[in-house]
């Protein structure tokens, strides 16, 4: 759960950057983009984003240890990255 915490706070602090830098109205571009690398990077630390002869041969040569700290580390990059695209679809439907 503190993982989710800290994409609240990484898309509040995103909001705060946009309404005193850029304006409120690119509010959604900043943390859509905060959450797009965080949602990115799951996906690549998850090993979806290799073909099926690849994804394979990793399943058959990784502990089981070692794929569970893969899991769980993209299971935290997923939670990061989800509160910043919620944030984001909100202020892209608020103020577009």
């Amino acid at each position: 759960m503190k993982y989710f915490y800290l994409g609240i706070i990484l898309s509040i602090i995103g909001v705060l950057i946009s309404l005193f830098i850029v304006g409120i109205n690119n509010a959604s571009l900043i943390t859509g983009v905060i959450g797009v690398v965080f949602i990115g990077l799951s996906m690549l630390f998850s090993g979806s984003m290799v073909s099926g002869d690849q994804m394979r041969a990793n399943f058959s040569t990784e502990s089981k240890e070692d794929r569970r700290e893969r899991l769980v580390s993209t299971k935290r990059l997923a939670l990061i990255g989800l509160p910043n695209i919620i944030v984001s679809l909100l202020f892209y439907w608020l103020y577009n």
